[in-house]
């Protein structure tokens, strides 16, 4: 028998923000793929940033049809009111991405599961970690109960004794082993990967975001 903790807690919380959990996961599967352009970018801004502050650079970005249109990133991503850290690398990482989006689109939108999908993203796609590229994936409804271990996630997977402690790197070995007793702990108490990943968020931030 696993040493789970606050199991009775994780499931009252969970009762009382269902709906509003699967709902927004029924968004993600309906996300038009005119829209995965900005998904990608929004998770290649979200490392070391506020998610928060990733949304409105995103909705900026779509403002000006950054997908159609020749433009620099790195003003919207410097922006004193939505300031996205690590802003010239990420400019980079995005304007690589613009340019190869084509293959991107064709592997997301492919056969490959969402495991090879992932492999395929880290390996091709500068910027994107494990965390990220599963991230992507689960906001076009396409992560297959992979997780997004950002700090969040893993904290909380500390409190509740899915992991003795919150390591203190993340190579592929580790978050893949994570990753594994994570979905054991979802299996074990009957609530899906990608209903705790927004349950935790949520109970974080007081809402719940993307």
């Amino acid at each position: 028998m696993k040493n789970y903790k606050q199991i009775d807690e994780l499931k009252e919380s969970f009762s009382v923000k269902r709906d509003a959990i699967r709902q927004r996961l029924r968004e993600y599967g309906e996300v038009p793929q005119e829209q995965y352009f900005y998904e990608l970018l929004y998770c290649l801004m979200t490392p070391q940033s506020s998610a928060v502050n990733a949304g409105k650079a995103q909705r900026d970005f779509e403002s000006i049809d950054f997908r159609n249109n020749d433009a620099d990133p790195e003003p919207i991503l410097f922006q004193k009111d939505h300031y996205i850290r690590f802003h010239k690398s990420k400019a980079k990482w995005i304007a690589a991405m613009k340019e190869n989006f084509e293959t991107i689109l064709q592997v997301a939108v492919g056969n490959l599961t969402a495991d090879e999908k992932r492999e395929w993203f880290v390996k091709n796609v500068t910027g994107l970690s494990y965390k990220e590229a599963t991230h992507f994936l689960r906001n076009i409804g396409k992560n297959d109960g992979m997780a997004i271990l950002d700090r969040h996630i893993l904290k909380n997977l500390k409190y509740h004794g899915v992991i003795r402690s919150l390591p203190s790197s993340m190579n592929k070995k580790r978050y893949l082993s994570i990753e594994k007793k994570f979905q054991a702990f979802a299996v074990h108490i009957g609530i899906s990967v990608d209903e705790l990943d927004l349950l935790f968020w949520s109970n974080e931030a007081g809402e719940i975001l993307k």
